[in-house]
């Protein structure tokens, strides 16, 4: 691990501050990814901000009956809130599903959302990885590609965005607020994280020295029906193959509203809106849950280890739904 020094900021417009003295700077919360890469010379900062002091770790029920997540919380702390659990149970359901319980007591949720892809190649720094060297090229695309992208690739990158929450908060329009240089703003969970495209080395809309302050969650009634399914290859401590988030309205056998996200299949948390304007206003059945689903996975671009992820997700589409469907939660 290289050297670096170490500052701890106590309020959100200090660690900006602190953060613009060096384009290396870095904020740390609970470091449980930042600081493995540190250690595998993928990160190199040569300043550590600690903003455990500076953003709230505390949960509140908003005027509007939404939930205002300070991103301090705790991974654990989140799953564990009664005000999450009964009225959002796909975010604790995430959470539960993401690393060990050790983990989640340190993670952060804002930290949680900021985690670097686990591509094996961009984690070896003896390989070309257009994300760790812009212009070096993809090892992964010719090599090892089985956990990767399907949906929004490039030529570039075919990395994936590894956090289970992101998924969650993707399906029930969080919102996530910042603090920069130029300010205060909300940004839409669902356009936090960026598409490679040409410049993959960008995971997300951020500037430097934005930091996360909270995540607002809306007062979305269809949540409290809702479920996460993780699909990998072991029951624990494991990241998605494929991942999904669904949330759903049901009256009369009739789709009146529902949300649908997928993770493990792009290099962002996954909406699937064309999926889910296929299943509103017609019947809950598992034929259109199928139908819609196909059309979702439609311009899936797999790689030569990973075309298994296209049915594995159309199946987790339909029967993590439909499970919604006939029990009701």
């Amino acid at each position: 691990m290289r050297p670096f020094r170490y500052e701890r900021a106590t309020d959100p417009d200090g660690a900006v501050a602190l953060l613009s003295r060096s384009p290396q700077a870095a904020f740390l919360g609970g470091g449980t990814n930042l600081v493995d890469l540190m250690k595998l010379d993928v990160a190199r900062p040569d300043l550590l901000i600690d903003i455990r002091g500076a953003v709230s770790g505390v949960i509140e029920e908003l005027p509007d009956g939404g939930v205002h997540i300070g991103a301090g919380v705790s991974n654990s702390d989140l799953a564990a809130e009664p005000l999450i659990r009964e009225r959002y149970p796909v975010v604790a359901q995430a959470v539960l599903n993401g690393a060990s319980t050790q983990l989640r007591n340190v993670a952060t949720v804002g930290g949680n959302l900021l985690q670097r892809t686990r591509c094996l190649y961009f984690q070896d720094i003896t390989t070309a990885c257009n994300k760790r060297q812009p212009g070096s090229g993809c090892s992964a695309i010719d090599g090892h590609n089985r956990d990767l992208a399907i949906l929004g690739t490039s030529p570039d990158c075919i990395a994936t965005q590894p956090s289970d929450l992101a998924v969650a908060l993707a399906a029930v329009d969080a919102t996530v607020q910042t603090v920069g240089p130029d300010g205060s703003r909300g940004i839409p969970l669902t356009e936090l994280h960026r598409l490679p495209g040409s410049e993959p080395q960008h995971d997300n809309v951020l500037a430097h020295g934005e930091l996360i302050t909270a995540v607002d969650l809306p007062p979305l009634a269809l949540a409290a029906r809702s479920r996460y399914r993780k699909i990998r290859d072991r029951a624990s401590y494991a990241f998605a193959l494929v991942s999904v988030a669904a949330a759903i309205d049901v009256a009369d056998g009739q789709v009146r509203d529902v949300r649908i996200a997928l993770g493990g299949v792009a290099h962002k948390p996954w909406r699937a809106r064309r999926a889910e304007d296929l299943l509103r206003g017609g019947p809950a059945t598992e034929d259109r849950l199928r139908r819609a689903a196909e059309a979702e996975l439609a311009e899936a671009q797999p790689q030569s280890d990973n075309a298994f992820k296209i049915p594995l997700a159309r199946n987790a589409i339909v029967r993590t739904v439909l499970d919604l469907v006939e029990t009701g939660r």
